[in-house]
């Protein structure tokens, strides 16, 4: 089962639609217990960093990924659930995140048109499990503010560009990231989210 956190952020319902429509057995999950039942766990997200961390340790969320981490399960982050892997943010004021991997979450440059809305292109560094035929330059749909400046090389697999360039898919073992929303992202995003669910 595909367990999809619900910590009182994000749109849930259409993340758990496209993980059904692949023919997955998907569930948006109240209790961060039910989390020990799941194979894969989802981590959405459309809200402030700080209150999105607020409301994970709140509810125990923050204990629950631990935990599924530990046991070598996968995991993956969208939107603000990849900032929320991170070690940091500047989102109104500094926020500490999961500390998944290293690195902040900072506001576009005041030159470019806040939120980014719309199609944009990733560039890939390295190939990891999630870009099983996902090609170079494909189109994903965005919707963000902040970006993710990852301080490791290794583990941003993949960039975009919108007045500078940032990380769009991070990764690392068992442990995804994605800034984009692959559930509005037409055929590369079911794609991108059917070798999420193969991964073992």
């Amino acid at each position: 089962m595909i367990a999809i956190a619900d910590y009182g952020m994000g749109n849930l319902r259409s993340v758990e639609k496209a993980f059904q429509f692949l023919g997955h057995e998907a569930a948006i999950v109240e209790d961060p217990a039910r989390a020990r039942e799941a194979t894969h766990l989802v981590l959405p997200g459309d809200a402030a960093f700080g209150d999105a961390m607020r409301n994970l340790r709140a509810s125990g969320w923050d204990e629950a990924i631990a935990d599924h981490l530990r046991e070598g399960r996968p995991f993956l982050g969208i939107c603000v659930g990849l900032q929320l892997m991170f070690a940091a943010s500047e989102e109104m004021g500094h926020h500490t995140g999961l500390e998944l991997f290293a690195g902040r979450c900072r506001r576009f440059p005041a030159s470019e048109r806040v939120p980014q809305i719309g199609w944009n292109q990733i560039s890939i560094r390295r190939r990891c499990p999630l870009l099983e035929g996902v090609e170079e330059g494909s189109f994903f749909y965005f919707v963000h503010s902040y970006y993710v400046e990852a301080e490791e090389d290794s583990e941003s697999v993949a960039t975009t560009e919108y007045g500078l360039e940032y990380t769009s898919i991070a990764a690392r073992g068992n442990l995804f990231g994605v800034q984009f929303h692959p559930e509005k992202s037409q055929k590369v995003g079911l794609r991108l989210l059917a070798n999420f669910a193969a991964f073992r």
